[in-house]
């Protein structure tokens, strides 16, 4: 403000300052991929294969998401971090429960599970009798199963503790099948296979009775295949009031894939989840990458009680073991 010679008063106009801070085009440049992705994992509108594969990362997704959140709150952009606080929000509810352990405790039947991909055959038949031997499944379920992975296994001392099978071997990535110190029954019709082999067997456990067991393979969600990935995951029946039902295996699905979370929800229950051990990856193993991925699972009716999991790297095969110490309870 100035006084003129004559008395009069100019008013000068006041000049804001522009902002020196982070542009707001760029806060929201950072902001809405992560919302997008929130957005796409919350009501599980991920479409075809790529964006199939990318929904993997949803774990580190969530962790990156506090990058965007932490920006739009110190150039305190409003709108922007309400977007971003959300969004973190999100996806640390669906990432977070994962790492904690949900089950009750266990009481009830032992069953102890192990599951492996075997890589068209190529995992080290010593390895895989150590951990036979370190952890003593009652099941083994192994995928990318060929008739002479079953001879070395065999040669190894496999046939003298797990004498019952129901194979389904090939000289492919459709080979599969199902060993046990238990009696097993091939099981017919329970479900229309649609990906690689997938045996399921009656499983009759002393002292308990039928458990219903299937070895999982799916097709991975690559090109084309994503639909019969999906329509494989949707094919599983669902939880049975007057049975007990295990899966496991490698379903090239993580439970960030709306399509494994629809099967799940049908009364069944990841037993790695139930104890915090559900963002433990189990693919790509023996790689220069390190395992990045959850898609291999031990998947269990939700009444079935659970002990323990852990994830064991078995050398020759790029996919990590999964063992589930369960409890069977009366039904």
């Amino acid at each position: 403000m100035s006084t003129d010679t004559a008395g009069g008063t100019i008013l000068a106009p006041v000049r804001r300052r522009r902002s020196r801070g982070v542009p707001k085009a760029l806060v929201w440049a950072a902001v809405t991929p992560f919302a997008a992705w929130a957005a796409a994992r919350v009501t599980g509108l991920e479409r075809g294969s790529l964006t199939a594969q990318l929904m993997t990362a949803t774990p580190y997704i969530a962790a990156g998401s506090l990058l965007p959140l932490l920006l739009a709150a110190a150039t305190r952009r409003r709108a922007a971090t309400a977007v971003a606080l959300v969004t973190t929000a999100a996806l640390g509810f669906s990432v977070l429960p994962r790492a904690f352990a949900s089950a009750d405790e266990a009481s009830g039947t032992p069953l102890r599970v192990l599951t492996l991909n075997m890589l068209f055959g190529h995992a080290d038949p010593g390895a895989v009798m150590d951990l036979v031997r370190k952890l003593r499944p009652d099941v083994l379920s192994a995928q990318e199963l060929t008739p002479g992975m079953v001879e070395e296994l065999d040669a190894a001392g496999l046939k003298d503790v797990m004498s019952h099978r129901v194979l389904e071997t090939a000289w492919s990535a459709s080979g599969s099948g199902l060993f046990s110190r238990y009696p097993l029954a091939p099981l017919e019709n329970l479900f229309q296979t649609i990906g690689h082999n997938m045996p399921a067997a009656m499983l009759s456990v002393p002292g308990f009775g039928d458990v219903e067991f299937v070895d999982v393979h799916t097709f991975p969600p690559l090109g084309s295949q994503v639909h019969e990935w999906n329509a494989g995951l949707a094919a599983f029946p669902a939880a049975s009031p007057d049975r007990l039902r295990i899966f496991a295996g490698d379903f090239n699905a993580s439970l960030d894939h709306a399509a494994l979370r629809r099967f799940v929800n049908q009364g069944y229950a990841d037993s790695a989840d139930r104890v915090g051990q559900g963002l433990v990856p189990t693919w790509p193993a023996n790689n220069r990458i390190p395992p990045v991925i959850t898609i291999d699972h031990v998947v269990i009716d939700q009444r079935i009680g659970v002990r323990e999991v852990s994830v064991h790297t078995v050398p020759g095969t790029d996919h990590r073991a999964v063992f589930a110490n369960l409890d069977l309870p009366r039904i």
